[in-house]
Formats: C-alpha cells, sequence, structure tokens
C-alpha cells in the first residue's frame, strides 16, 4: 500500500476546493494539547505530559517532606530512650549507695576540700548578711543625725539664749554625719565584694561540682551495669550487650576525670583568690570601723582614697534597690 501523506506537510484550506492560497495555515504551526488515538474505543486522548510531571514533582516534594519529619520523629525517640535508660540506671545506683547495696567512687582528698568550700560559703553568706544588717542601721542612724543636726541649726536661730549650744550640737552633729556617710562607702564596698566571691566565684565552682557529682553517678552507674554483666554467660547475644556496655563504660568514665580535673582546677583558683579579695576587704573594714569610731575623719578619709573607694555625693539620697550591690 502507498504510504499517506504527511500530517506535517498536509494544509487547511478556508475555501472552497481550489480556492486561493491566501486562507491556508500550516498545520505544523498549530499548538495545542497532545493527542493519542484509543484504537479499542476509537478517540483520541489528550496526553498530560506536563501536568504528570508537576503531580510527580509534587509528590517527591511531599515524600521528601515526609521522611524529614519522621527522621526527627526517630531522632526525638531515640533521645527520650537513652534519656530514660539514663536516668533508670543513674537512679538504681542512687538508690543502691543510700542503702549499702552498691560501691561508690571516692576521692577523699577532693571530697574533703568540696565539704570545706561548702561550708566557708555558708559561713561567708552569714558574714554578708550581717554586713547588710549593718549598712542599714548604720543608714538610718546617719539619716537621724543629719534630721538632728538640722533642727539644732534651726532651734540656734530661733532661740538667742541658747544660740551657742544649740551651735555646737549643730556642728557636731553634721561632722558625724559626714564621718557615717564616709563609713557607708567603705561598708558598701565591703559588701559588693563579699557579694561578688560568694554569689559570682563560689556559686560557679559550685556548679562545676554539681556537674561532676552527676557525672560520678553516672560513671558508678555503667561501671555497675558492666561489671554484672560480665559475670553472665559468654554467649553471642551477652557478648554484644558487655562491648555496648563496655563503650558507654568509657564514654562516662572520660567525662568523670574530665570534671574532676576542672574541679580541681577551680578550687585552687578559688583558693587564691579568696584570700587576696579577704585580705584587702578585711583590712579596708577594719580601718574604715577603727577610724570612724575615734573620730579620726583624715584616717577615714585616707582609708577610702588607700582602697579607691568613691563616694556618692553630699546629701544624695540612699541609693535604689537597683544600684544597691
Amino acid at each position: 500500500m502507498v504510504s499517506g501523506p504527511n500530517l506535517n506537510e498536509t494544509s487547511i484550506v478556508s475555501g472552497g476546493y481550489g480556492g486561493t492560497a491566501e486562507g491556508i495555515i500550516p498545520t505544523s504551526s498549530i499548538k495545542g494539547p497532545a493527542v493519542r488515538y484509543n484504537a479499542q474505543f476509537n478517540r483520541r486522548i489528550p496526553v498530560t505530559g506536563q501536568g504528570s510531571s508537576m503531580q510527580d514533582s509534587r509528590s517527591s516534594s511531599s515524600t521528601t517532606a515526609e521522611e524529614a519529619s519522621r527522621g526527627v520523629a526517630v531522632e526525638k525517640l531515640d533521645f527520650m530512650k537513652q534519656w530514660g535508660l539514663n536516668t533508670y540506671k543513674c537512679t538504681k545506683q542512687m538508690i543502691a549507695e543510700r542503702f549499702g547495696r552498691g560501691s561508690r567512687t571516692v576521692d577523699l582528698e577532693l571530697e574533703a576540700q568540696i565539704e570545706v568550700l561548702r561550708d566557708t560559703k555558708r559561713k561567708y553568706e552569714t558574714v554578708l548578711r550581717l554586713a547588710r544588717a549593718l549598712t542599714n542601721h548604720l543608714y538610718s542612724m546617719v539619716q537621724t543625725q543629719h534630721a538632728l543636726g538640722d533642727t539644732f541649726t534651726d532651734l540656734s536661730l530661733k532661740s538667742p539664749e541658747l544660740r551657742d549650744e544649740f551651735g555646737y550640737n549643730a556642728e557636731t552633729q553634721k561632722l558625724l554625719c559626714k564621718n557615717g556617710e564616709t563609713l557607708l562607702g567603705a561598708i558598701n564596698f565591703f559588701v559588693s565584694s563579699i557579694n561578688t566571691l560568694v554569689n559570682k566565684t563560689m556559686e560557679d565552682t559550685l556548679m562545676t561540682i554539681k556537674m561532676y557529682e552527676a557525672a560520678r553517678l553516672e560513671y558508678d552507674a555503667y561501671r555497675a551495669d558492666l561489671e554484672e554483666l560480665s559475670v553472665g554467660p559468654r554467649d553471642v547475644v551477652n557478648m554484644a550487650r558487655i562491648d555496648t556496655a563496655q563503650e558507654l563504660y568509657q564514654i562516662h568514665k572520660d567525662k568523670y576525670e574530665r570534671l574532676r580535673s576542672d574541679v580541681t582546677i577551680k578550687l585552687n583558683f578559688l583558693d587564691e583568690n579568696k584570700v587576696k579579695v579577704m585580705h584587702k576587704q578585711l583590712l579596708l573594714f577594719h580601718n574604715a570601723i577603727s577610724a570612724y569610731f575615734a573620730g579620726n575623719q583624715q584616717q577615714l578619709e585616707q582609708t577610702l582614697k588607700q582602697f579607691n573607694i568613691k563616694l556618692r555625693p553630699p546629701g544624695a539620697d540612699k541609693p535604689s534597690w537597683l544600684e544597691e550591690p
């Protein structure tokens, strides 16, 4: 059979048969959806290739999002599982230690230093509390002396017959008020330094100690778990468990030793810092108190200059709670 004409080479005539060429449109220039012929149903079916690719892209992105969310969920589940297992082991070890059925790793020298630090912190907190109480009482006394001096001055102007007597007392109260303000500056500096030492330096060391103690408990818990597995049968399943327990034991052992080293370094640094700070602050406190009650105004002012303490301007009100140390 002779093959028919190529569809791409045929033309559609706008007029009748044998018409002019002006109404001729090449079929190759007609753009539209592609179709395929279905011989079974004797009809043409549009081919939606572009729509299929878009649906495939959407399906692929949806699958990727589901896989990502599923991965996050699995990761969280593994974390919770590991956290629960670790908590169980540590709780079991803690109970065993409390009832005397479990062994505990003890560093006698380090434990003694930690106990000394905690006792020192409690005593320094007492010093800080009493020093703040002394500051409040002294501030109230200075304010009373200031008011009393003003009253004496006013009475000296209104009582000619007692002008000199009221005048002497007014000058005395004003002098005491000035010396009290100077002593307040010294004690406030003392309180601020002790507060920094107790609530920042010592507290930072105690936070490291808490981490060390938690690491010690985990280390003993995984050590006991490894010892318990080591006395069991040597089958394939148990040997795999022993290998896993050995790896976890080594991880927690390294963490415990690292934190123990950190605690030792911080304790030594704290001791050196504490001696330097307290040597300066105790000297300041002694000199300021002695000069004030001896009535030596010059020595009191010299003490503040020695420690580079700047006073508030005369007549300034009591600092707000935001400015207090």
